[in-house]
């Protein structure tokens, strides 16, 4: 039994990580089924699909930095009269923010579901709302990380609990694969329902708790802030107060920060290259494994791509507090390139050997965005130390991430369709081939060559990550926030925020 300081911590912990659950079980689902639903179901057209990806790239880049503003905007300086913002305030901040967005995000989640528009009209709605709403959240919820804690164990401990829930998350794709029916569906649309009515429930109920433990702390502080302004009673300011930083003045000190821009360019294939694999995935087992898998190992193959990465990450948090996060990333992207490098010289007709690479290739692939939060939340701390901030806007930064990243999202389907067509002549709107393609049509009958769709489809499914680990490495290595310059923005963000820093190891 531990001491109520150490549950306290345990159960913080938990209670952060749970928050990942009900975003997960959701998020996964669209990711894996909302472009088959509008192409096959509902018979989006080309034109209408285009345009609502193109609006959608628009949408989905603008709101992160604008949510991100507006959350953090009054930490961008000191405050003209009063005391200074606590951490304690700030995390009841978000997770108000969360009490109210994540309930909405569920929401939005089903209406993809059912059909309540015209195709092109419900795509682009559906996409723009479901993904405001999970800005929000996400952009909270990344942002407690980094207010939460400083040290590289405390963000570990908070992140592994994340991984735990995730993986928990991931068993809705499992069962997903069982109600899925193009044919038939309406039991898959109240298994959609079934998993926003437990998000709901559980986005109430944890944000709940924490806002009532986070509440009991800021009393605290109020009552310390107040006991030490009675003290102060004419005695002349410490500081003086300064002027609010603008968006302008902003983005020219961002403009500045290399180790910001160098992390961006990386992650902006990284979120390619995931929703890629997201968006592509059943076409790959379809046309690759499913004339030789049974359709329960097809499930198991998918159902371990969803789950593998979070349990996976588990091991890689263990690395990182070892060898530190910048090597363990390098080392996964090394590893893309090399089993991308032994696939494309085996072939395509080694079954097994492909099972496991199509797997692997998306395991690591998630594996390696599940420790991008790590970075990012390193990146606030030197934004705090580099600009001298009164507090940390772990939300903004975090937006302004996405703002330049999250166009890979948009992307993926896009390249994704174009490629196809183009290596295979196969048009997944128009569901005939088309005469101008990189692979030729060979005399299948006669037993010359593999059928096209299945080749070009090989060909996407190495060549991607093989661009991708390239691009990444060269990308990687100008990053210089680790080892000893880490540790020395680490120790000046603590020194800093002394006493105005929640431990977790207290609560």
């Amino acid at each position: 039994m531990g001491t109520p300081a150490q549950c306290g911590v345990v159960s913080t912990a938990v209670l952060y990580g749970s928050l990942a659950l009900f975003t997960s079980i959701l998020h996964n689902v669209f990711l894996l089924y909302y472009v088959e639903t509008f192409v096959s179901i509902y018979k989006i057209d080309k034109v209408s699909f285009w345009v609502g990806e193109t609006v959608f790239l628009i949408w989905n880049s603008l709101n992160d930095p604008l949510f991100g503003w507006l959350s953090d905007r009054s930490f961008l300086s000191s405050p003209q009269s009063g005391s200074p913002i606590t951490t304690p305030e700030v995390v009841l901040k978000r997770l108000k923010a969360l009490s109210t967005n994540g309930p909405l995000f569920a929401l939005s989640f089903l209406a993809f579901w059912v059909a309540w528009a015209r195709p092109g009209l419900q795509f682009l709605l559906c996409l723009c709302l479901y993904d405001g709403f999970l800005t929000m959240v996400d952009l909270h919820h990344s942002a407690l990380l980094a207010d939460l804690a400083v040290s590289a164990t405390d963000r570990t401990r908070l992140n592994f609990h994340c991984s735990v829930f995730s993986a928990l998350g991931s068993f809705s794709v499992f069962l997903s694969y069982s109600f899925w029916d193009k044919e038939d569906f309406y039991s898959f649309r109240l298994f959609c329902m079934t998993l926003a009515a437990f998000s709901i429930l559980g986005f109430f109920l944890v944000s709940r708790l924490l806002r009532e433990r986070f509440q009991k702390e800021v009393l605290l502080r109020q009552d310390e802030a107040q006991t030490l302004k009675e003290l102060s009673v004419g005695h002349a300011p410490l500081t003086h107060p300064e002027k609010p930083v603008t968006i302008k003045q902003y983005l020219k000190q961002l403009s500045k920060h290399r180790n910001f821009m160098w992390f961006v360019s990386m992650n902006l294939v990284q979120v390619f290259h995931c929703h890629f694999n997201s968006n592509f995935f059943p076409l790959f087992l379809e046309h690759l494994l499913s004339d030789n898998i049974s359709a329960s190992t097809g499930s198991i193959l998918l159902g371990i791509s969803y789950i593998a990465p979070h349990l996976n990450n588990l091991y890689f948090l263990t690395l990182c507090q070892r060898y530190g996060v910048y090597l363990v990333i390098r080392w996964l992207f090394m590893l893309k390139l090399g089993l991308s490098v032994v696939m494309l010289l085996a072939g395509a007709d080694h079954i097994y050997l492909l099972c496991i690479f199509i797997a692997s290739n998306r395991v690591f692939t998630e594996g390696t965005c599940k420790l991008l939060k790590l970075v990012i939340s390193d990146l606030v701390d030197e934004d705090f130390v580099v600009n001298r901030r009164q507090q940390a806007t772990s939300a903004l930064l975090f937006g302004m991430v996405a703002l330049l990243t999250k166009p890979g999202q948009t992307f993926a389907p896009l390249i994704g369709t174009w490629l196809l067509c183009v290596y295979t002549g196969y048009d997944i709107f128009e569901r005939e081939p088309v005469k101008d393609s990189l692979v030729s049509v060979p005399d299948v009958a006669a037993g010359s060559g593999t059928p096209p769709l299945r080749l070009g489809c090989f060909y996407m499914l190495v060549f991607v990550p093989i661009t991708c680990a390239l691009l990444q490495l060269a990308a990687w290595s100008r990053f210089t926030l680790h080892g000893r310059k880490l540790q020395g923005i680490k120790t000046l963000r603590q020194g800093a925020q002394h006493g105005n820093l929640i431990d977790v190891k207290a609560i």
